[in-house]
């Protein structure tokens, strides 16, 4: 079974770790730690890197770190993974929703402005599939109401956005857009540590408040008196080891990735019935995974694909369920009435195929087979 990801480990991740073990450092002190948060908020442009244990945790403790609460309200797109909304509800604020770009399958901006209130706090944009959110809009209207923007960049480790906002149009890496910008590290994504995450910012006074929350708020002149409740998302100097030696080969990373989503569309854009993410001129995606989108009229849905690719071996993973339509978020009276058309035929429609960083070129090219096969 081609498998829809393996990592690779074979730079200086075993050295590294070696000297974690031979030291004892293991918990969540040692210099790995800093040299991760540093070598990572450096790629994005950032001046602050905060790393915690996963990306669903980033997302919670920017959240908490802007102080959101009761009442606030935070717009995040319809189709992601429930982490986005968890961190927000977990506060006691609000998710907001707006429906996907049918093209990009990130959020639709052009519907953000709609749903701002005065209880607006925040916008969360969430680059999808390796792909950025259309971002000027967003820090426009973001800039005109005084709203901050939580970036979850956990699946565009080095994408890039062509931005207009200056007199100079400039590609910016993903993660260097928001006042605060989230990553996950886990394994499936470009740069793992297994389970991982980090918030990357430049604001000197949220990347402090971002370490006090992340350390159960210990005060640093009296070390178990507590002002008020953190939480404790610290993140291994094993971990952190494993992520330096990550970023060393990042370049490389970002090369492999955007080589095979350029194979992928060369070669199943054509067949009819389906439908590809598509990549804009303002975005270099770096192809996390690699999705299709079946048309109603093409005799098979998600699953149906999924068992003949399966049966062919070839593994795939379902598309993000609207959320919508996720009963934990629904019991809490969230989205009663709401409807998200194109999130809901991306949910039944969709699927990703076999898009790791170990891929090799023969897997690849049984993968197109298989899909041919099936759909052709």
């Amino acid at each position: 079974m081609i498998p829809v990801n393996e990592p690779r480990l074979d730079g200086h991740e075993l050295e590294y770790v070696t000297e974690c073990l031979q030291t004892g450092w293991i918990s969540s002190a040692g210099h790995f730690i800093a040299e991760f948060e540093d070598s990572w908020a450096s790629y994005c442009g950032r001046r602050h890197g905060v790393a915690v244990c996963n990306g669903t945790v980033a997302l919670q403790l920017a959240v908490a770190a802007l102080n959101l609460g009761p009442g606030d309200e935070v717009i995040m797109p319809s189709f992601t993974i429930i982490s986005c909304a968890m961190a927000v509800v977990y506060q006691g604020a609000v998710p907001v929703l707006v429906d996907a770009d049918p093209a990009t399958w990130c959020m639709d901006v052009s519907q953000v402005a709609a749903k701002i209130t005065p209880r607006t706090k925040a916008i969360m944009p969430v680059h999808i599939y390796g792909h950025p959110v259309d971002m000027d809009p967003l820090l426009e209207l973001a800039k005109k109401h005084g709203l901050a923007i939580i970036e979850d960049a956990a699946e565009a480790h080095g994408a890039q956005y062509l931005s207009n906002r200056d007199t100079d149009p400039k590609w910016q890496r993903c993660g260097s857009f928001g006042d605060l910008s989230c990553f996950s590290f886990y394994a499936n994504k470009l740069v793992t540590t297994g389970e991982g995450g980090m918030v990357v910012t430049d604001d000197d006074a949220l990347a402090e408040r971002l370490r006090l929350l992340r350390n159960l708020a210990f005060i640093p002149s009296q070390r178990f008196l507590h002002e008020e409740l953190g939480f404790n998302f610290r993140l291994t100097n094993v971990q952190a080891a494993i992520g330096k030696a990550q970023v060393e080969r990042i370049g490389e990373t970002v090369e492999t990735k955007r080589r095979v989503g350029a194979r992928y569309l060369e070669a199943l854009t054509s067949i009819p019935g389906i439908r590809m993410q598509v990549e804009r001129p303002w975005a270099r995606s770096v192809w996390w995974m690699n999705g299709l989108v079946l048309e109603k009229g093409s005799g098979h849905n998600a699953v149906s694909l999924a068992k003949r690719l399966a049966a062919l071996g070839v593994e795939t993973r379902p598309f993000f369920l609207g959320l919508d339509r996720q009963p934990a978020l629904r019991r809490r009276g969230l989205f009663d009435g709401e409807s998200y058309p194109v999130t809901e035929e991306l949910a039944d429609m969709g699927l990703y195929l076999p898009s790791g960083v170990g891929l090799t070129e023969e897997q690849q090219e049984t993968v197109i087979a298989a899909v041919k096969q099936v759909l052709a």
